[in-house]
């Protein structure tokens, strides 16, 4: 017996547009968290409905599976751990997660300052063992730069490469 044309094929009935969003939001989450925002911006671009989208990912948070605030403490300290991120290029990240001003708020004043330091002490000491042929004025011009665009303070970041140039011996320019 012949196998009827693809057109004539019963592929049964058109999946419904909600069971289509719960998969693309099923797959979004497993392996690594995501923001609401990043989930609405992708059921949108796969072209879901709000009336859809809305409700669903309104299920998604009642059932823990979905919840900013959790998102935002692991990113911060997965990106502060890994990267070397300050508070304030953390904010940035966050704001582009879609994460609410209030939330990022409260989860970056738990960020101890004493570690947060002792993070661009290592940064900096990890830099400088690739910068010992460099004249040490632009060696701290350097490394203050690099902590600039991590998000550290000014402040901090000159600090922090005066303390760790004079711990090796080196002269920070503007030290007496």
């Amino acid at each position: 017996m012949r196998e009827p044309a693809t057109e004539e094929r019963d592929l049964g009935p058109e999946p419904d547009q909600e069971s289509v969003a719960r998969k693309i939001l099923l797959d979004q989450l497993t392996g690594q968290a995501r923001s609401r925002h990043e989930l609405a911006e992708r059921l949108a671009r796969r072209n879901v409905p709000d009336d859809v989208a809305g409700p669903l990912l309104d299920r998604f948070e009642e059932v823990g599976l979905v919840d900013d605030e959790a998102f935002a403490r692991l990113w911060v300290d997965s990106r502060q751990r890994t990267r070397g991120l300050a508070r304030r290029a953390l904010a940035q990240e966050l704001r582009r997660k879609g994460i609410a001003e209030e939330t990022a708020r409260e989860v970056l004043d738990e960020v101890d300052p004493a570690d947060e330091e002792q993070v661009a002490r290592e940064l900096v000491r990890k830099k400088m063992r690739s910068m010992r042929s460099l004249d040490d004025v632009v060696a701290a011009r350097r490394l203050a730069g690099m902590l600039a665009r991590k998000g550290y303070p000014p402040g901090m970041a000159y600090a922090v490469v005066k303390d760790e140039l004079a711990a090796s011996g080196r002269d920070a320019p503007g030290a007496e």
